[in-house]
């Protein structure tokens, strides 16, 4: 009889200790998914730039076109800017309160920057040019963006004159893209640009703005990225990336950063990963 209580307690001690050992294994497994679910993925934050980039560069075609017609009705004077090239065909509808234009980029036509467009960007606005702010419409029509399709719209209130004396345009936009190899993404948010540098010189080579916002991005992966700008993102239009400035990145209870760079013209950013890790990552943004 005690040998046979000797043994079930041999046997009890085994099994608890088994299932220990097996409860320790699943913690570390489930901690592994869980650092490894926390760890945003470069080629996706690359993806997620391309989309920053279709909806900079949209916003900014529509203020060009915009602040071309106010130097020129306000100045009493010619005014043409040189950003769009003249394979784009404007056209001006006016009504008794309004300006409608057609931004035409027909079926291919490339942008000083190496950006290549076609379809078109409808723009309206209020005629009354001598308003200190003006509230523009914007919708895409069979819009393509370096072979991706673009489909969305924005509404971005112009101010003439913010208290630095800048031109600032304040948008709430949303697009979806589908790219050549059918994936989608999705983006939305509030931007505010603000014109620090170069307007009305009529070059668009010297044209800076300071970005800042926030938005919603949902990659090619079905991830959803909340995404806010902590310090303002520099866009300098004779480079082809943000030179700096630093992005804010959250998904679930994770949170990453995304450092720009210290205004040197390059591809290069610092990630900062959830767990403080940083390394140099390549955001190309359409160009190899």
């Amino acid at each position: 009889m005690k040998k046979c209580i000797k043994g079930t307690k041999l046997f009890a001690t085994l099994f608890f200790g088994a299932l220990l050992i097996f409860s320790c294994d699943k913690n570390e497994t489930d901690q592994e998914a869980i650092e490894v679910e926390e760890t945003f993925d470069v080629a996706e934050l690359k993806a997620s730039d391309e989309s920053e980039l279709i909806s900079e560069e949209v916003l900014n075609i529509a203020e060009d076109v915009y602040a071309t017609d106010e130097i020129s009705a306000t100045s009493k004077s010619f005014y043409t800017s040189d950003y769009l090239p003249d394979c784009v065909t404007i056209t001006t509808v006016i009504t008794s309160t309004s300006k409608e234009k057609t931004i035409d980029f027909g079926d291919g036509c490339e942008l000083p920057n190496g950006n290549v467009l076609s379809g078109i960007i409808y723009l309206s606005y209020l005629k009354d040019m001598d308003l200190a702010s003006n509230t523009l419409s914007l919708d895409l029509e069979n819009f393509v963006f370096n072979g991706v399709a673009v489909e969305g719209s924005a509404s971005v209130v112009r101010m003439r004159s913010n208290a630095d004396g800048n031109p600032q345009s304040d948008a709430v936009a949303g697009f979806n893209a589908v790219w050549p190899d059918g994936s989608t993404a999705s983006f939305t948010g509030n931007r505010t640009r603000e014109w620090v540098e170069g307007f009305g010189t009529g070059f668009w080579g010297d044209n800076v703005v300071l970005i800042s916002g926030q938005g919603t991005y949902t990659g090619k992966l079905g991830n959803v990225f909340m995404k806010e700008t902590i310090t303002p993102l520099r866009r300098e239009f004779a480079c082809r990336f943000i030179v700096s400035g630093i992005l804010e990145i959250s998904r679930n209870d994770a949170t990453a950063s995304l450092d720009f760079g210290d205004g040197s013209c390059d591809a290069i950013g610092i990630l900062t990963q959830p767990d403080g890790s940083s390394k140099e990552i390549f955001l190309r943004r359409f160009f190899d």
